[in-house]
């Protein structure tokens, strides 16, 4: 894996219920290396805090290997990388090859993959339709969220090494269907649940699934 593109966005007005609203999720591609965090990128736009930036969602990565699939659907739009709000844009990430805790050193960064990303209206919106809110999900690969355990300089071209690999873990992949299937794998739940690697929040509502 290594970055294709750095991506940070100014913030946009968009309308949402006839007001309007802001939003980060319009990002382009920078020409120079960004800087990562520890609860967001430095000179990117992060609004609406309860959702984005913080201590697991420091980052957004998404694969630059899914692009074709959406240019497909979408063919009428304006195409550029950070299309999906992703900070950066990563070619032959691999949702299905990255776990839940792995730890990989990229530029002067060292990052941890905590959550697969959760589509919201805003991404409508940009797309000019709700529907791909569905597609998303149906699609299942959802890019991945990331804590930045060491902060650092990335830039294009950087390569992804894996320092550590997480015992006992689950793939982005697993994870992103495990949020939306009705039946949740009882097994794969409960290693989430007990990963310190994932929102304390998102562990707790995940609770409410286990059988009793």
């Amino acid at each position: 894996m290594h970055i294709t593109t750095t991506n940070i966005a100014v913030p946009t007005t968009v309308t949402w219920n006839n007001k309007p609203v802001q939003t980060g999720i319009y990002k382009t591609p920078t020409n120079t290396p960004i800087f990562l965090g520890k609860s967001d990128v430095k000179n990117d736009s992060v609004i609406d805090r309860k959702y984005h930036g913080g201590e697991f969602k420091a980052c957004y990565l998404f694969s630059k290997n899914h692009y074709g699939y959406w240019k497909t659907l979408y063919p009428s739009l304006t195409w550029n990388y950070g299309m999906f709000g992703e900070n950066l844009t990563v070619d032959n990430l691999d949702e299905t090859k990255i776990f839940v805790g792995d730890i990989y050193k990229v530029g002067s960064a060292l990052i941890q993959i905590t959550e697969p990303r959760e589509p919201c209206w805003k991404l409508g919106v940009k797309f000019g339709s709700q529907d791909i809110l569905k597609q998303f999900i149906a699609h299942g690969f959802s890019g991945t969220y990331v804590r930045v355990l060491e902060e650092g300089f990335v830039s294009a071209g950087d390569e992804f090494q894996l320092v550590e690999k997480a015992p006992n873990s689950i793939s982005i992949h697993q994870f992103f269907n495990l949020l939306y299937n009705t039946e949740k794998d009882q097994e794969l739940l409960l290693k989430i649940i007990n990963s310190d690697s994932v929102p304390p929040k998102k562990r707790e509502e995940l609770k409410r699934f286990v059988n009793s």
